[in-house]
C-alpha cells in the first residue's frame, strides 16, 4: 500500500513526467497536493495501470485533490535545453501552478533543481511509493496521452494515438520512411539510424 505522505507535519506536493523517452511532442509533469484523509486502494504508478484504471483515478483525483497542476515543455525547448531540464522546468510550473502553496516537494526520481525555498524530496520510484507522486504520475500521462491523440490528426503517418511518439518499431520506421514532423525531438531522432538496427 502506498503512503499518503512523507510527513504529515507539511502540506506535500507529489511531482512526476510523463514523456520523458518519446521521440515526438511534450514533456509533461504533474503536481498533486492529496489531502491526508485520501484513500484509494487502485492507486499505483501509472504504468502499472491500464488505460481505462488510469482515467478512472484521474477523476477522483480532479475531484479529491486539495489542489493539482499540469504543465508541458515543447519539443523545440526540450532540443534546446535537454530533456532533464525541460523534465525538471515542467515541474516547476507545476508548482507554480498550484492555488496551495507546499512546504515540500516529494519528486520521482533522483534529481532536481530547487524551487525557490520549498524543500524538495527525490524519490527513486516514488510513484510506487506515495500517493501524490503516483497520482501526479497519472495526469501527466493522460494529459499527455490526450494531447498525443489530438496531435495525430496532423501527422497520421506516425500513429501518434496509439504509439504516443514513443519509439516503437511502427514509430521508427515511419520516420525512416518519411522523414521527421515538426513535433518531432531533433536531438532524439538524429541518431534514428541506431534506433532502427534494434528492428
Amino acid at each position: 500500500m502506498l503512503k499518503i505522505s512523507f510527513t504529515q507535519d507539511l502540506i506535500e506536493a507529489g511531482c512526476d513526467e510523463a514523456g520523458r523517452g518519446c521521440l515526438a511532442g511534450p514533456v509533461f509533469a504533474a503536481a498533486v497536493i492529496l489531502p491526508l484523509t485520501f484513500f484509494n486502494d487502485e492507486l499505483t504508478d501509472s504504468k502499472k495501470l491500464s488505460a481505462t484504471a488510469r482515467y478512472r483515478l484521474r477523476d477522483i483525483i480532479l475531484k479529491e485533490a486539495t489542489s493539482w497542476a499540469v504543465a508541458q515543455i515543447d519539443n523545440e525547448e526540450i532540443d534546446k535545453i535537454n530533456i532533464l531540464n525541460a523534465s525538471i522546468k515542467a515541474m516547476h510550473l507545476c508548482v507554480e501552478k498550484l492555488t496551495v502553496k507546499p512546504q515540500l516537494l516529494l519528486i520521482d526520481g533522483n534529481y532536481f533543481k530547487k524551487y525557490q525555498e520549498i524543500p524538495h524530496k527525490t524519490i527513486i520510484k516514488g510513484d510506487s511509493l506515495y500517493c501524490s507522486i503516483a497520482a501526479a504520475s497519472i495526469l501527466a500521462k493522460t494529459f499527455r496521452d490526450d494531447y498525443m491523440t489530438e496531435l495525430h490528426s496532423l501527422f497520421p503517418l506516425y500513429n501518434w494515438k496509439q504509439n504516443k511518439a514513443y519509439p516503437t518499431k511502427q514509430h521508427r520506421l515511419a520516420i525512416q520512411q518519411y522523414g521527421i514532423s515538426p513535433l518531432h525531438r531533433r536531438t532524439f531522432c538524429k541518431n534514428i539510424e541506431q534506433y532502427n538496427q534494434l528492428l
